[in-house]
C-alpha cells in the first residue's frame, strides 16, 4: 500500500493535514534541505498526538558527525518518528561511523537527490547501516519535477532495489496530481507532496483542501488483490463486456503507433543492439460517475505509456509476447480497467512488421493465475 506524505510548515497545517487524510506528516523548515527546529517538531508532535507518523528533515549532512548526532537526538527527543537525511557517496562515507550507531537509536530515512545523479548502489549501504527506508527527492527552487530528472524505468528500478534490500521506498520532488497514477505503477511505499497541496499560482500558500482531497483520492487506501496482481482471463471473449460493464458504461482509452527502442529477440545479434518496436494499446475503462473535467474521473493515457516504458526498460526479453503480457498486466492493475488489447510489432525485421496482438480481461475467478510476463525477473538494469 502506498501512503501519502504531506509536508507542512507549522502546527495548524499539521492538524489540517491529519484531518484531510494524510498518512504521514512531514515537517519542513524554510529553505531547501534545511534542518527542522526541534521546538517546532515538539509542538507538531504534540498536536498530532500519535494519530499519524511524523517525519522531519535533518538538513544537509554536516562535515562533522557530532553535529549530526546532536540534531538527530534533539529531534528524536521532540518525539519525531522518523528523520530524513540527504546523502551522497562522499557524505555517506564520511559519516558512516556515526550513522551506524545512530540508526540503532533513531529511524533514519536516506534521501537521494534526483537532480544530482543519484547512485542507487548507495541503497545497499543504507540497508547495511540499519536505515529502514530511502527516498528520492529534488532540491527546492529551480530543480524541477522528479520525472524531469529520472524516467519511470529508473524510478521502477529504485523501488525494486529498495524492496530487494528490505527498505521502504519513497518518491517526492515537486510532484503534481497527474503524476500520482503514473508513480503508483512502480509501487512506492510513500509518495510525498508539498506544493501540489497548496494555494496560489506558485503553490506556496496555505494548504488547499480541494487540491489536498484530489491527491488523497488518487492514492488507493488498499490494493484490490492480495498481491496487487490482477486476475486475468485469457479465454476468447464471448462478448467484449460479458460479465463486466455494459458498452454504454465503458470508455476506450488508447495509445497508437507508439514507437520505442527495445532489446528483444532470441538471436544473439538481437541482444547486441536495440530495435524499434511499435505498441498499440486500448483499454476498456469503466466510466466514472464524476465530472468529466475532474482528474479522479479520468484514466490517463500516461499510465499506458508508462506501462510500455516499464516493460521495455527492464532489460532484454526473448519474445514480444513477454512485452505484451507485461503491459496488459500493468494496465489491468488499475481498478477501473475491464479489459485491454495490446499489439506489439517489430518493424526492423522485414519490410513491414511482425508481432502479436492479445486481449486480456479481468477474471471473475479469484484463483486465476498471474500473467506469464510477471515471471520475468524484474529490473534487469537501472
Amino acid at each position: 500500500m502506498t501512503r501519502m506524505l504531506a509536508t507542512v510548515t507549522d502546527v495548524a497545517e499539521a492538524d489540517e493535514a491529519v484531518r484531510l487524510g494524510a498518512d504521514i506528516i512531514g515537517l519542513s523548515a524554510a529553505g531547501a534541505m534545511a534542518a527542522v527546529d526541534p521546538a517546532l517538531a515538539r509542538a507538531v508532535v504534540a498536536r498530532v498526538a500519535g494519530r499519524r507518523e511524523t517525519r522531519a528533515s535533518l538538513g544537509e549532512p554536516p562535515d562533522e558527525g557530532g553535529a549530526l548526532a546532536e540534531r538527530a537526538h534533539a529531534l528524536g527527543a521532540a518525539g519525531v518518528d522518523a528523520l530524513e537525511l540527504a546523502l551522497d557517496g562522499r557524505s555517506l562515507e564520511r559519516l558512516a561511523g556515526v550513522l551506524a550507531p545512530l540508526a540503532k537509536q533513531r529511524r533514519l530515512v536516506g534521501v537521494l537527490i534526483a537532480d544530482a545523479a543519484p547512485d542507487f548502489d548507495l541503497l545497499a549501504k543504507l540497508a547495511a547501516l540499519g536505515f529502514p527506508g530511502a527516498m528520492l527527492d529534488t532540491r527546492a527552487g529551480s530543480a524541477g519535477r522528479l520525472l524531469d530528472h529520472l524516467d519511470i524505468a529508473r524510478l521502477d528500478a529504485f523501488c525494486a532495489r529498495c524492496r530487494a534490500l528490505g527498505l521502504a521506498s519513497g518518491l517526492a520532488g515537486a510532484l503534481e496530481a497527474p503524476d500520482t497514477p503514473r508513480l503508483l505503477l512502480v509501487e512506492p511505499d510513500v509518495l510525498g507532496f508539498r506544493g501540489a497541496l497548496r494555494r496560489g499560482p506558485d503553490r506556496t500558500g496555505r494548504l488547499d483542501p480541494q487540491r489536498f482531497a484530489l491527491i488523497r483520492d488518487l492514492i488507493p487506501s488498499e490494493r484490490p488483490d492480495g498481491d496487487g496482481s490482477p486476475a486475468l482471463d485469457r479465454r476468447p471473449p464471448a462478448g467484449e463486456t460479458s460479465g463486466h460493464a455494459r458498452d454504454s458504461d465503458v470508455d476506450h482509452i488508447y495509445v497508437r503507433d507508439f514507437v520505442v527502442s527495445a532489446s528483444v529477440g532470441g538471436y544473439d545479434f538481437e541482444r547486441s543492439a536495440p530495435q524499434r518496436v511499435v505498441f498499440d494499446v486500448e483499454a476498456a475503462v469503466r466510466r466514472s460517475s464524476g465530472p468529466a473535467d475532474d482528474l479522479r474521473s479520468i484514466f490517463s493515457y500516461d499510465v499506458i505509456l508508462d506501462s510500455i516504458r516499464l516493460a521495455v526498460g527492464r532489460g532484454h526479453v526473448q519474445f514480444v509476447e513477454t512485452l505484451a503480457e507485461e503491459v496488459a498486466e500493468a494496465v489491468l492493475r488499475r481498478e477501473r480497467v475491464q479489459s485491454v488489447r495490446v499489439s506489439v510489432r517489430k518493424i526492423d525485421v522485414i519490410d513491414g512488421s511482425v508481432g502479436i496482438a492479445i486481449r486480456r480481461a479481468r477474471s471473475s475467478a479469484a484463483a486465476a493465475s498471474r500473467a506469464p510476463g510477471a515471471a520475468r525477473p524484474p529490473h534487469g538494469k537501472d
